[in-house]
């Protein structure tokens, strides 16, 4: 896996290798707006996630998944975690908690 300084920056690279959806968490899947689809945690695979702090404020935390669909499409999905991090449905953190392989 790369490593990138930014978040920005990880964005943008993944972008142009094909990660060009965007994905939101939602109760019990994930969400695309632009294609109005609803991925369940047995319907996707994370490809790649990547960890980064704000670089004034700790509490500024986030993940970006790198996420792809049995049906190939390709997106991503940024989330906070610690202070800021949304609830979410056990089946689909353990989806987004796995180990890559």
């Amino acid at each position: 896996m790369k490593t990138y300084d930014t978040l920005s920056g990880a964005i943008r690279d993944l972008q142009q290798h094909g990660y060009d959806h965007d994905f939101n968490l939602a109760d019990d899947h994930l969400h695309c707006p632009g294609l109005d689809l609803k991925l369940h945690p047995a319907n996707f695979q994370v490809r790649e996630f990547y960890r980064f702090e704000g670089d004034t404020d700790p509490g500024d935390e986030s993940i970006l998944y790198a996420i792809e669909s049995d049906k190939g499409v390709c997106g991503l999905l940024v989330s906070a975690y610690g202070a800021y991090s949304s609830p979410a449905n056990d089946a689909l953190m353990q989806k987004l908690t796995m180990p890559i392989v």
